[in-house]
């Protein structure tokens, strides 16, 4: 994406925003009243903190771990010891924290060990970047502050560059919005036997969350009031954070796997595109509101210093390589996309819609893609990324529209990435998306309106963890989405997540569902199992 002046002057003023303003401006006329230069870490103002003067624990959001690499992991924490208030219960200071890597989970084997700070501009969150680490190597840390020790993580390294791996397993998750139900499904995931989970987006939504906690129905608890509004501001976005992270399963799932996360919309504001905000306020505005939950997001995730946000602008995507198994490219297919064709929603494509110049991915990030698809060496090329790539007609009749918020509204777009992956003799092309709340198994055709083309790749859509509440085995639509794809495999509208399994000959997806969200604690299934062959690319049922 190409910037204008005006869109470049619009970036650097919201870059000089203080922290204050953050928290409390509001209306167009607030993006002249930038003069006050974001605080850096470790600013002469904050004073250190004397750790004995913690006297609650501060480890109630837990811990994470995420991006790994083959000799590297990122540690994350917050310290909060009451996350449910703006300051977190914690003075503007400099916090001291200690940290530990161990082969076993008691610490008897410790292989590294460090302290770090916890600054008041980050909001006392601390990100780690453990080097000098074997690769493929499972390893546990905590961290300490003061009296207080954290949950114990579990985590673990990549395989080194060219290493044969045989198998890696992973986990696809997305869209967890609280207030539609409980994360009973991190529960099962904390469990599972995964090397890496992806979370593909709606991290948090940015509705409000009353006070019984909406389809939880709370009983035994009241949910303050400040979640009761829609986030806008850096303090809501904190606050919400909290919220999600105060979930034991969530948690769970956490401490158990390593993470690596992208973005969709609700982290933000809903189905926004790039600049352009779902509603109709000044683009100056919605930036203030984009570098506030961006810098929440950086805050709030096990991810590492490149990807820290510059004012409205945050580099998301990225590579990941487990040996010559698999090459990952984590996508951001919301920050420089245009605008959605139609005024967004379902819609019946035309010329606005089809436009060749339109883009998902920006040109930068699509010249990155294709990049890294002609130097890879792996066996399968899987990218995760947020919104259906497939295309999906609602109807098996001509009159059949189509979703432009996905890669439907942006065909052009993309044809040039399976044009790219062709060109660049990309065999194993698997996309892992999430967004919809439903699970989906397609096959990627060369020509989707000849259902005997070539299958080109396949794509694992992870239903949501919660979002939707409970949903249904066959949603209302299920017939005509079904006859309408011939080129879909699998349609189920539960919750839970998908679990894949990569080897050298071939791949497997597992659908696991839950049967409701709305009470904890349902059981796990496995919906549906499906498996493509290495150079044979198309999903059959296992």
């Amino acid at each position: 994406m190409t910037l204008s002046s005006h869109q470049r002057e619009l970036r650097d003023a919201v870059r000089n925003t203080g922290r204050r303003r953050f928290l409390t401006v509001t209306g167009a006329a607030a993006a002249l009243a930038f003069s006050v230069g974001l605080p850096a870490a470790g600013a002469a103002s904050a004073a250190e903190l004397d750790t004995r003067q913690i006297g609650e624990d501060p480890f109630t959001l837990g811990v994470a771990s995420g991006d790994p690499l083959p000799e590297s992991v990122l540690l994350w924490t917050r310290l909060a010891p009451r996350p449910f208030e703006p300051d977190s219960g914690l003075p503007a200071a400099r916090i001291e924290v200690r940290w530990e890597v161990a082969r076993d989970e008691r610490f008897r084997h410790i292989v590294r060990r460090g302290t770090t700070t916890a600054h008041p501009e980050f909001h006392h969150s601390v990100h780690v970047e453990v080097k000098g680490l074997a690769p493929d190597r499972v390893l546990y840390y905590r961290f300490r502050a003061g009296q207080w020790t954290s949950p114990v993580g579990r985590t673990r390294t990549a395989p080194a560059p060219g290493a044969h791996k045989r198998e890696l397993s992973l986990a696809a998750v997305s869209c967890q919005a609280y207030h539609d139900g409980y994360f009973t499904a991190y529960k099962h995931l904390a469990q599972e036997d995964v090397d890496v989970v992806f979370h593909l987006g709606d991290y948090l939504y940015e509705y409000a969350v009353t006070a019984t906690g909406g389809a939880r129905n709370y009983t035994d608890r009241t949910l303050p009031a400040l979640f009761n509004r829609e986030t806008t501001t850096l303090e809501d976005y904190r606050l919400r954070y909290a919220l999600y992270k105060s979930d034991p399963d969530l948690r769970a799932a956490h401490a158990a796997h390593p993470f690596v996360v992208t973005w969709d919309d609700h982290e933000t504001e809903n189905n926004y595109a790039g600049e352009t905000p779902e509603n109709s306020v000044p683009p100056e505005e919605f930036l203030i509101r984009r570098a506030a939950a961006y810098r929440a997001y950086w805050e709030n995730q096990p991810l590492r210093a490149p990807q820290l946000p510059d004012g409205p602008d945050m580099k998301l995507y990225r590579r990941l390589q487990f040996g010559r198994l698999a090459q990952f490219d984590i996508l951001d297919t919301r920050q420089y996309r245009s605008d959605q064709a139609y005024g967004d929603g379902w819609q019946t494509p035309g010329p606005e819609s089809e436009d060749p110049s339109r883009t998902l991915t920006g040109a930068a990030q699509e010249r990155w893609l294709i990049d890294g698809w002609r130097h890879s060496k792996a066996t399968w090329n899987v990218v995760p990324q947020q919104v259906t790539f497939a295309r999906r007609r609602d109807v098996p009749t001509d009159a059949y529209k189509l979703s432009m918020d996905s890669w439907d509204g942006y065909p052009a777009s993309r044809d040039r990435v399976l044009r790219g992956a062709e060109a660049t003799g990309v065999d194993n092309l698997m996309v892992l998306t999430g967004d919809v709340h439903v699970g989906y198994a397609f096959d990627l055709k060369r020509d989707f309106d000849d259902p005997a083309s070539r299958t080109v790749g396949t794509e694992i859509v992870a239903t949501s963890i919660a979002s939707g509440k409970n949903g249904s085995e066959k949603p209302a639509n299920w017939a005509n989405i079904t006859a309408a794809n011939p080129h879909m495999k699998f349609y189920n509208g539960r919750r839970g997540y998908a679990l894949v399994t990569l080897q050298e000959r071939q791949a497997r997806a597992d659908y696991r569902t839950v049967s409701a969200v709305t009470t904890p604690d349902a059981p796990v299934t496995t919906a549906a199992s499906f498996v493509t062959e290495a150079g044979n690319q198309g999903l059959t049922p296992a």
